[in-house]
């Protein structure tokens, strides 16, 4: 019997993918926005493809801010931006 795979879907290109493919940003219960690489962290997560192209898309059609219901300052993106160069 197959394993389902969990597919998630980038908040940046809108496509569904594979949720080990994908980067989880995630919402901590302290409102802080930061990049979760274990995938295990507390808090609202939100998927990004691991691509600074996404990123720069969710930061355009404002995907981060729906996921999490808030709006998010340019600082927050220019963070996740140099963690995403980092990781790619």
């Amino acid at each position: 019997m197959n394993k389902k795979v969990p597919m998630r879907q980038c908040v940046g290109c809108m496509e569904m993918k594979q949720k080990n493919t994908m980067m989880r940003v995630l919402k901590t219960p302290e409102e802080e926005i930061v990049l979760d690489v274990t995938g295990k962290k507390n808090g609202r997560g939100a998927y990004l493809c691991k691509s600074m192209e996404c990123l720069k898309k969710a930061r355009k059609n404002r995907g981060l801010e729906r996921s999490f219901k808030m709006s998010l300052s340019s600082d927050i993106y220019d963070g996740l931006e140099k963690e995403f160069a980092e990781i790619e």
